[in-house]
């Protein structure tokens, strides 16, 4: 295990306080924080999951999910454990839950060097830090961010959104893209269920989204908890009110971890949810986790062409082109090409 100085905290008497996420942990003497990978010793916080890697897997970009994001590319995504979340539905709850445990910060020694050459050598076009929390190990994200960035590759981050403001304006600089969770659309529902508030996730969508930052949003639609019209209108809304080009992905739950008590979403309930952003405003609303119900293809919002379909995770066709559409040349809002690394903000 490679102790790496912890970034964005404070000390005070007898503890640190770190900066990095919304919960703000005050940290006793050789305590953790709420995520399990970040320790006091001596005074000073350390990240004790650096360069250790529980997960390096070559995925199709859409499985992030982002669908206006290099369509059909593949990403190299990269996780440690630990995560500021206790979701109680995680479908990676064995690396995202196994971070207060002394064993469970082991992992992969890796480099950011051998992060970027094994995406370079798998032919992908992007880093994405992702299956927890990827916050949680931010010196390390963003280590490979920039050289990601001389490399020209692309970043990205798949997050529940819950980084401090801090966090969020050092990282913007380095990353291309975000995916991030708005899970339900209550406090209550985020601290019984995620042991989170909703707040400082709306907060980071609007800062990222004023940064720059290329956003899509995913709700996995749960039933009896979250799937309600008015819940839904809410996302919906505050989703319209930023920008109604941000994709929305309204996905389809299955019972896993300790929600093995609920039904999977039927496919009506993501018919539901897909109509209820269309009539919001959205103009890119797509449902997941149900390939083969037509609701992963990218239509343009002013003529209603088809332009890219999806089966899944595949991309059958992709007619977009110089990021307009075909058939009116109406331009159509994502990342479709790496930008120059010289071009970056």
């Amino acid at each position: 295990m490679i102790l790496h100085k912890a970034w964005l905290y404070r000390a005070e008497e007898n503890a640190v306080v770190c900066e990095l996420c919304a919960h703000g942990c005050t940290i006793r003497e050789g305590r953790r924080g709420i995520c399990g990978v970040r320790q006091n010793r001596g005074g000073e916080l350390f990240s004790l999951v650096y360069g250790e890697l529980v997960a390096e897997h070559i995925d199709p970009i859409e499985k992030k999910p982002l669908f206006h994001v290099l369509p059909g590319s593949l990403t190299y995504s990269i996780s440690t454990v630990g995560c500021n979340f206790s979701c109680l539905h995680c479908q990676n709850y064995s690396i995202s839950q196994a971070g207060q445990s002394a064993a469970g910060t082991s992992g992969v020694p890796r480099l950011p060097e051998q992060v970027v050459a094994a995406a370079l050598g798998g032919g992908c076009q992007s880093v994405s830090y992702t299956y927890v929390e990827p916050t949680v190990f931010f010196e390390f994200a963003y280590d490979c961010c920039l050289l990601a960035r001389e490399k020209g590759l692309a970043n990205i981050f798949v997050s529940n959104g819950y980084m401090s403001e801090k966090a969020a304006r050092m990282l913007a600089p380095v990353l291309d893209a975000i995916n991030i969770d708005i899970k339900g659309f209550n406090d209550d529902f985020y601290k019984k269920v995620c042991g989170a508030r909703l707040g400082p996730i709306l907060d980071t969508v609007r800062l990222l989204k004023e940064l720059g930052i290329w956003v899509e949003i995913t709700t996995l639609v749960i039933p009896g908890l979250n799937d309600s019209g008015d819940e839904l209108r809410r996302i919906a809304a505050f989703i319209a009110g930023i920008d109604r080009s941000i994709p929305w992905h309204v996905s389809g739950f299955y019972p896993t971890y300790k929600m093995t008590d609920r039904p999977a979403t039927p496919v009506s309930s993501l018919r539901k949810a897909q109509q209820i952003g269309v009539d919001s405003g959205l103009h890119f609303v797509y449902m997941g986790n149900v390939p083969g119900e037509g609701g992963e293809n990218t239509r343009c919002p002013s003529c209603g062409e088809d332009m890219i379909r999806r089966s899944g995770f595949r991309v059958q066709s992709n007619r977009i082109r110089h990021s307009c559409c075909p058939a009116c040349a109406a331009e159509i809002p994502g990342l479709w090409e790496v930008p120059p690394a010289g071009s970056r903000k």
